[in-house]
């Protein structure tokens, strides 16, 4: 029996994750590596870290499981998505820290951008609002910033990409510059209609185009790792972005299903299948991956600080030394206490997208305590879902039966029960959790034939847990409305000085 093996590449840690053809998990290894902040709102990675604690990794799953190339089918890669690198093509050094997909640092290029009436264009052409989240202009400012950058860029010198395509140059050593069509759907600079690297769009991010990576399917062989890494020789034969692949390793294939990942951020995406459907209530329609030569396209809801909350409790705060600490902390409290912190950290995103908007903790009294506030961490994940989810059955003209749900965060009982009665809707958690990397896995087992189609696939599916919602209507009233009112406080926080 072939393994497949995925890099799942995320925005605190890197994993390797070993799976067979039942889509069962092998083997694990996982890296966390440092986070920099330079400045208020700025996040920063080690692009270089980011790919040595990746192939790290690969050696100790390897090692773990006992395996070696010859036992793997091929490789899948799954990415933090709009986190944006830009290297030397000849010595494939970085000239400057990635920038991630949380920094707010072009918050007033957007600004301008939306001043000027950019906003349709880029909505129209790449289903995106204008916002720091996305790579154009992240990739503007590092080309503005090194010296002598965007002079090489337009020689064509410098290669701009996301991660998958920095994972990609390494693993290759340089051989192929590629991106697939989920990771350029998040860049604001690919037609997701034409599927093609917009002029109007480079023009305006000004990105030149002799540093972009060519677009490819979801699904197919895009080269071979080269020798000396420990996966010399193997297919790299797959790539989503993370949301993306997860919605594909939740089998959410057909139109309405939906799944939430509570990862770093949380995001909840829905299938549209084929059709590319327009929001009205400011979600992103984005392509969720290319497979056999049809593009299949979702809708989806990004919130910045998901599980992110429960590590600045850990980090920032003190008040837990691990992150499961936090739910026998929450549970030691009957409720919030009247508490709600909204996690505004380096800004809201859907359905708000405001930049400037910041942390807040409201309804602190004398009997508060850390258990209320981890509670509160806890409970604020699930608000800011259920904001996403009614913005999404708004637009989408039905209310969802049911939400997959996936990702670290979706292991605490205590926040999924509390989803499934603030949604008022069943949630539903997978025996593998891990299905960002598993969807990594699909893509490029299909496209090997370790699977013949994704028919094939629809048995591997079993369920660890349905959570019902059991809490009053009233009650679920009462908490949604303070949280909106908390939230009212965080916005616009940065500018109202």
């Amino acid at each position: 029996m072939k393994l497949i093996l995925a890099l799942d590449q995320g925005t605190t840690t890197s994993r390797a994750i070993l799976f067979d053809q039942a889509g069962a998990i092998r083997a694990v290894a996982q890296r966390e590596f440092e986070q920099h902040f330079p400045h208020s709102g700025w996040v920063e990675h080690d692009a270089e870290e980011i790919w040595s604690s990746q192939i790290g990794v690969v050696g100790e799953v390897l090692a773990k499981a006992g395996v070696g190339p010859k036992d793997i089918a091929a490789v899948g890669i799954t990415n933090q998505r709009e986190t944006t690198v830009i290297w030397e093509r000849a010595t494939g050094r970085p000239i400057h820290n990635a920038i991630v997909w949380q920094d707010r640092r072009t918050a007033e290029v957007c600004d301008r951008l939306v001043a000027d009436g950019h906003a349709d264009t880029v909505r129209g052409k790449t289903g995106l609002v204008i916002d720091p989240y996305f790579s154009g202009t992240k990739a503007a400012w590092i080309l503005d910033h090194v010296d002598g950058a965007r002079e090489r860029a337009e020689t064509g010198e410098l290669a701009y990409g996301t991660i998958d395509s920095w994972l990609v140059w390494n693993l290759t050593g340089g051989a192929v510059h590629i991106t697939d069509e989920s990771n350029a759907a998040r860049t604001m600079l690919f037609d997701i209609h034409n599927r093609v690297w917009d002029d109007e769009l480079l023009a305006l991010l000004r990105v030149p185009r002799a540093t972009l990576p060519e677009v490819r399917a979801s699904s197919e062989v895009y080269g071979e790792a080269v020798a000396g890494l420990p996966i010399a020789g193997l297919p790299i034969a797959g790539i989503a972005g993370d949301q993306q692949a997860a919605l594909f390793g939740q089998l959410c294939l057909d139109r309405g299903l939906a799944k939430n990942t509570y990862g770093t951020g949380c995001f909840l995406l829905t299938s549209t299948g084929e059709e590319a459907m327009t929001s009205s209530n400011n979600l992103l329609t984005t392509i969720a991956w290319r497979y056999r030569d049809t593009t299949h396209y979702a809708l989806e809801g990004s919130v910045f600080v998901g599980g992110a909350v429960v590590q600045w409790l850990r980090d920032g705060l003190g008040i837990i030394k691990s992150a499961p600490e936090v739910e026998p902390l929450a549970r030691s409290v009957e409720d919030n206490g009247g508490i709600y912190l909204v996690p505004a950290f380096t800004g809201l995103g859907a359905p708000h997208w405001d930049p400037y908007a910041r942390g807040t903790l409201c309804g602190i009294t004398r009997a508060t305590t850390a258990g209320h506030i981890a509670r509160a961490a806890l409970e604020a994940i699930a608000f800011q879902v259920a904001d996403l989810a009614d913005a999404m059955s708004a637009d989408a003209g039905f209310a969802f039966e049911q939400l997959r749900a996936d990702g670290g965060a979706a292991a605490n009982d205590l926040l999924m029960q509390f989803q499934a009665d603030i949604l008022g809707t069943p949630v539903e958690r997978p025996v593998v959790t891990e299905t960002t990397a598993l969807g990594a896995a699909y893509l490029a087992g299909l496209a090997v034939g370790v699977w013949s189609d994704v028919g094939a696939l629809s048995q591997q599916r079993t369920v660890d847990r349905l959570f019902e919602p059991s809490m009053s209507a009233d009650r679920v009233a009462e908490l949604r409305g303070r949280w909106n009112e908390a939230v009212k406080r965080s916005i616009h926080w940065e500018n109202h000085a």
